[in-house]
């Protein structure tokens, strides 16, 4: 069996769970062609001999071009329901003239696939690269199925609705998008939309020390994360700047990097919070792991999730998690038994739940407990894994028995 595992930016330092499906797979006898639509930035040295393996799409050659013009003549009547699909559809202009250059993108991914003898195309999020991704299993005669995580059902789903009925599988990563997918889009087959859990490993218990934050008197809260809109790091700032008017004594950490980070580092400083908000921007796995250790609380703020992998990690660590009561998070965070849920957008609430942390440290431990069995129980990586693993396996092979005359 060959399956090519197609994302939209590969590898990820935030996708971990990308690498382990791909060698999930790899280790269970499945040849997989890593791909990716578009090539990434800088990456850390670990992550070298992933980029090296992988097939990008946007990294367009000459005679693929030319090819792929030719294939788009010749399967004019394969690529038409895309077509009528586009124009046809109520989405935005720019929407539809993106999606015509993704179709185009898929003839040319088609081409490059087409001598690689694959099976299955499989793709993680229901973005652009699950259109390209769906022309080309359509050019190939073969199947292909989709991950989605967050914002792709939830905020930017145009054109999910052909993507989901195209698709032989559709793997969602809560069960709150799976009802969501059920609701809106009800022609589709239920037992084609199934919930994969994404896990965390625990981590074994002794000291921790991190170079990257210092231990000291002050209450500390991380808030891991790409500084993204969606994010809403704004938000927390600004709960900060409460916090410090109440005379809380406290340092916040931002993890991670992205496109807000001037608008937040401006939001800061004009709050005064240069003492109180560090900004450590991309923080290595390992590091992250040493500094859940030394975090009082683990917030999150964001506006739209699946259910975060950060959230996850920090329960594994016994940490204290505050939340917005959003989405799929609180299958992960139940209110106060394995850790705190804030009324989204209320930021009254979100400084009450920690000043409640803050005074009640000492008697948590029985809820950072539960935190750490609710995610060995239910977010258990390897056992979350090998289930993704299986189901995928086992439908391409009755697939494959169903249509091989051979084999009736």
């Amino acid at each position: 069996m060959k399956i090519a595992y197609l994302t939209n930016g590969f590898p990820s330092a935030v996708e971990a769970y990308v690498r382990d499906e791909i060698a999930g797979l790899r280790a269970h006898d499945v040849e997989v062609i890593a791909c990716s639509a578009r090539r990434v930035g800088v990456l850390a040295a670990d992550l070298d001999n992933w980029r090296e393996q992988t097939l990008y799409i946007q990294a367009l050659r000459v005679w693929v071009v030319l090819r792929s013009f030719v294939r788009c003549c010749s399967g004019c009547q394969q690529l038409l329901p895309f077509l009528v699909r586009i124009l046809s559809g109520n989405e935005s202009i720019t929407q539809r003239t993106k999606a015509l250059v993704h179709t185009w993108l898929g003839v040319y991914y088609a081409v490059l696939l087409q001598d690689t003898n694959v099976d299955h195309i499989h793709v993680h999020h229901g973005y652009f690269s699950a259109w390209i991704a769906m022309v080309a299993a359509r050019l190939l005669g073969i199947s292909y199925s989709i991950t989605l995580h967050g914002s792709d059902l939830l905020v930017n789903a145009a054109f999910l609705d052909i993507k989901l009925e195209r698709c032989s599988l559709c793997f969602t990563i809560s069960e709150y998008n799976r009802q969501v997918a059920f609701n809106r889009y009800p022609q589709i087959p239920r037992e084609k939309i199934l919930l994969r859990r994404l896990g965390v490993d625990l981590p074994a218990p002794g000291p921790v020390s991190s170079d990257a934050v210092e231990r000291d008197h002050r209450f500390i809260m991380l808030a891991p994360g790409r500084l993204h809109a969606v994010k809403d790091h704004a938000f927390l700032v600004s709960a900060c700047a409460v916090l410090r008017e109440c005379g809380f004594d406290f340092v916040c950490f931002l993890a991670g990097e992205g496109p807000e980070r001037k608008h937040i580092q401006n939001h800061i400083r004009a709050q005064g919070l240069e003492r109180q908000v560090k900004l450590l921007g991309h923080v290595a796995h390992e590091d992250l792991q040493a500094i859940y250790g030394l975090a009082d609380l683990v917030v999150l703020t964001s506006k739209s999730e699946g259910i975060p992998v950060v959230l996850m990690e920090a329960m594994a660590h016994g940490c204290a998690v505050l939340a917005p009561d959003i989405t799929g998070i609180p299958e992960l965070v139940t209110h106060g038994k394995t850790g705190f849920l804030y009324k989204p957008g209320c930021l009254g609430d979100f400084v009450a739940c920690i000043e409640f942390v803050r005074r009640s440290l000492n008697g948590l431990g029985p809820m950072r407990r539960a935190a750490r069995d609710h995610v060995s129980s239910y977010f258990n990586r390897a056992a979350n894994l090998k289930a993704f693993i299986e189901v995928l396996c086992t439908s391409l092979c009755a697939k494959d028995h169903n249509e091989n005359p051979v084999l009736q």
